[in-house]
């Protein structure tokens, strides 16, 4: 057990540390580039031989991008806005930006006047027919341009050769941590909720091999337990990002394992590997994204796929319902509300939607509600 505290104090080093893990890369002779939300084909940066460095805002103030916003866009693009402003990213080589939202596509913009000039942007501007042959050559062409950028702003070339092994090594992430969750849900005595949140979190602040290798070490452990009973609630989270460290402090103070999730910022895009098999690797990376689903940001004229796919979350992973952090004032997230909570009522499973914010320190209300939560769960127990 010592020997896991001493991993999982590991892993919360580096989730909680991002500028010391940049400096300490860049001190190395590495460069870097941010990596913004959603769905960036990182791989491309990694087999640069460049460090793919997560940017996904934080606490913190917000009064520059304030210039460039209005107050009620949703906190995690001001933050974001925010770090390229006021020197938090200084030593990123360029930073790689999506539009899968209505808020990131004029934030793509707004960064390009503002700190774009400090910090070069290359954009992408993802294809939502994703599925049909014409979808996915369209978007094996914007991750063309996206290499082909990324090869002038930093002065290297990047060989198909060097992709098809970043696919390995990302595959091989991405299995691990899906091992990981698999593992923290039958060992919540163990792994408390901020410990899954750190794990998961930290790999955006290191080389993926080196957050794969220290992984394995900690899923070796985890394997060599017993499964542990639980006296708590067991919930699926979903939303955007849950991590910030008051919310999870409340999450480990009632007893609240998480068995799986539905968050952008952890579980969303672990769920699909890069086919080793299609030659072309911008159309591998095409294919995948092509084979994203259940996203709210994206494209499906099946609109019950996505309800259906969080209740099954719950009912497979045996949980007591679902915790839905509503981001406060995303539209995407905001608008696919309501089929979530009628597919969830008409199968009778709580689903307890909650205001969530980067910038919160508040939780009373959420207190409230897990309250509530437990009460409900309780009597369904009975």
């Amino acid at each position: 057990m010592a020997e896991i505290k001493e991993l999982l104090n590991e892993f919360k080093y580096y989730a909680n540390n991002p500028k010391k893990q940049l400096d300490k890369y860049l001190a190395e002779g590495k460069k870097a580039v941010g990596i913004f939300p959603y769905y960036a084909p990182e791989e491309i940066v990694y087999a640069a031989g460049i460090v793919p460095f997560g940017v996904w805002g934080g606490q913190g103030p917000i009064e520059q991008a304030k210039n460039y916003f209005p107050t009620f866009y949703y906190s995690l693009a001001l933050r974001c806005l925010e770090m390229a402003l006021d020197g938090t990213l200084d030593g990123l080589s360029a930073s790689m930006i999506t539009t899968l939202d209505d808020t990131l596509r004029p934030f793509s913009q707004n960064y390009k006047v503002s700190a774009g000039r400090k910090i070069p942007m290359i954009f992408l501007n993802h294809g939502q027919h994703r599925k049909e042959e014409f979808g996915k050559k369209y978007n094996a062409r914007i991750f063309n341009k996206a290499k082909e950028e990324l090869e002038k702003i930093c002065d290297v070339k990047i060989t198909d050769e060097n992709l098809k092994k970043a696919f390995e090594v990302y595959n091989e992430n991405r299995a691990e941590k899906r091992k990981f969750i698999k593992l923290a849900a039958i060992h919540p005595q163990t792994i408390k909720a901020s410990d899954r949140c750190y794990v998961l979190k930290s790999s955006y602040f290191m080389l993926k091999h080196e957050h794969t290798e220290l992984l394995k070490k900690l899923n070796e452990k985890l394997e060599a337990l017993p499964e542990e009973s639980w006296d708590g609630v067991k919930v699926v989270t979903s939303g955007i990002i849950t991590d910030n460290p008051g919310l999870l402090e409340v999450f480990d103070n009632y007893k609240v394992c998480v068995v799986a999730d539905d968050v952008a910022h952890e579980s969303r895009a672990l769920k699909v590997d890069v086919d080793m098999s299609i030659e072309d690797p911008m159309l591998a990376l095409a294919d995948q994204f092509a084979r994203m689903d259940e996203d709210p940001i994206l494209y499906d004229p099946d609109i019950y796929k996505r309800p259906k796919y969080v209740l099954d979350l719950v009912k497979d992973n045996k949980a007591d319902g679902c915790l839905l952090f509503m981001m406060n004032f995303n539209d995407t997230e905001e608008m696919e509300y309501p089929s979530l909570k009628q597919a969830f009522d008409k199968a009778k499973v709580p689903l307890i939607k909650m205001g969530y914010d980067q910038q919160m320190s508040d939780f009373g209300q959420v207190k409230t509600q897990l309250e509530t939560f437990n009460e409900i769960v309780q009597l369904s127990r009975w």
